[in-house]
């Protein structure tokens, strides 16, 4: 599995998210002031900032939080699985 991340430099809540995705092996981080990370965005139907996206291996989405900072617990919890 991958966690997506989603970000802004102009977000507050964004550091938060990037502390909770901490250490995540799979992690790939997109910044939506850039074209590449806005595409990837626009494709997964994201439109806030933070948004920790959690795709399997096929890019089907398996858990999301848009928008808001979730616990790194929680993360971890759907890797597990």
């Amino acid at each position: 599995m991958e966690v997506k991340l989603f970000i802004r430099d102009d977000c507050p809540a964004c550091p938060a998210a990037m502390r909770a995705c901490d250490g995540i092996a799979e992690l790939s981080v997109y910044d939506l002031t850039d074209p590449s990370g806005f595409a990837e965005a626009s494709a997964l139907r994201v439109d806030a900032t933070p948004s920790v996206l959690v795709v399997d291996s096929s890019g089907r989405e398996v858990a999301a939080w848009r928008g808001q900072t979730p616990a790194a617990s929680d993360i971890r919890a759907v890797l597990a699985h």
